[in-house]
């Protein structure tokens, strides 16, 4: 099917375009009424994302009210895990929870991995084959997935955690163990970003949300081989790597086979662009909070922004749109991104 808007396929790809392109993480969310409403008529977080209907319908929900250039499906990046052997619960407003987690190598050897147990996932690639058909071409439709480090810190520590010293403690504690689950996640990853493909995403994004919290040496040994696994085996769509406080690894992130790199709001252009030579189209860096603004510093730190990149640049924010942002200014910055011209 023909895309009547590939302007975020073309960007990543590096070619001339005549403005950015623009969307937000977890635009599928509590910002919007419409999803609101559907969220409260429903048991719980995971009913919503394991019915591909309403995963589906809650995915185009921001293309019609935000006018965004791509959707992303919703989904969450737990769903590796569980179906590797490790259920976790959505706790209302306390966030996952696992009942098990990983203590020892014996734990990691029970999981299993790869192409094996994406068939529990079945739910999401058809969740995907609906909003691709739902859509009808309109905008790219984003496929995505938890980087390794990210999923690991999670199967330790068996929830969010302000240090995640029980993750970090692993690494040091048991390495072999360490890099067989990581190995094993990795696996599984590739294979569901693959399948995610074949059932309709145009690109993925791969989510570091806790690469900050690792020393550079460990981000280099626990958590850049494995990304650099994924990268080099999706070669069918364009691969956007987003780490989140890793701004110390930005020469090795840029070694990555991968078309566009995440940026947050912590992370200076001219860091990445003339520091560490960083080839790579570049996503993002808009800080959250900035939503909370008048209308007009939203403009003004948009249009900034955008001037700060110079070109090769997806708008977005330096991380996930909070749940009470103003809609009107969600707005905003959308519109000032679609009203730019280069």
């Amino acid at each position: 099917m023909n895309l009547k808007n590939d302007l975020l396929l073309r960007t990543a790809k590096g070619e001339k375009v005549e403005r950015p392109p623009v969307w937000l993480m977890r635009q599928a969310g509590r910002i919007l009424p419409q999803y609101r409403a559907l969220r409260g008529s429903l048991s719980g977080f995971k009913e919503l994302v394991e019915t591909p209907h309403l995963a589906a319908e809650v995915t185009i929900q921001p293309v019609d009210e935000l006018n965004v250039d791509a959707a992303i499906i919703f989904s969450d990046i737990l769903v590796i895990p569980e179906a590797m052997g490790l259920t976790y619960e959505m706790v209302e407003k306390k966030g996952p929870w696992f009942p098990k987690t990983i203590e020892s190598i014996s734990d990691v050897k029970k999981l299993g991995s790869g192409e094996n147990v994406i068939g529990e996932l079945q739910y999401v690639f058809d969740a995907l084959a609906i909003t691709k058909k739902e859509l009808g071409g309109r905008v790219p439709l984003i496929g995505f997935a938890g980087a390794p480090w990210t999923i690991f810190s999670y199967m330790l520590e068996g929830s969010g955690s302000k240090t995640f010293s029980k993750a970090r403690k692993f690494l040091y504690q048991d390495s072999i163990a360490s890099h067989m689950l990581l190995e094993k996640i990795t696996e599984t990853t590739i294979a569901y970003l693959k399948q995610k493909i074949k059932s309709g995403a145009d690109i993925v994004q791969v989510f570091d949300s806790w690469a900050g919290i690792l020393p550079p040496h460990q981000y280099k040994e626990f958590a850049i081989p494995y990304l650099k696994k994924i990268c080099d085996a999706i070669d069918e769509v364009p691969v956007i790597v987003f780490a989140k406080g890793a701004w110390f690894a930005a020469a090795e992130l840029s070694e990555l086979d991968c078309q566009v790199l995440g940026v947050d709001w912590n992370t200076k252009v001219s860091d990445l662009r003339e520091k560490n030579n960083v080839q790579q189209v570049l996503q993002g860096n808009l800080d959250p909070c900035m939503l909370y603004a008048s209308e007009e510093t939203v403009r003004n730190s948009t249009l900034q922004m955008i001037a700060d990149f110079g070109g090769k640049h997806i708008c977005n924010l330096g991380h996930g749109v909070y749940p009470d942002t103003p809609l009107d200014n969600v707005k905003t910055f959308v519109n000032t991104v679609k009203n730019y011209k280069y």
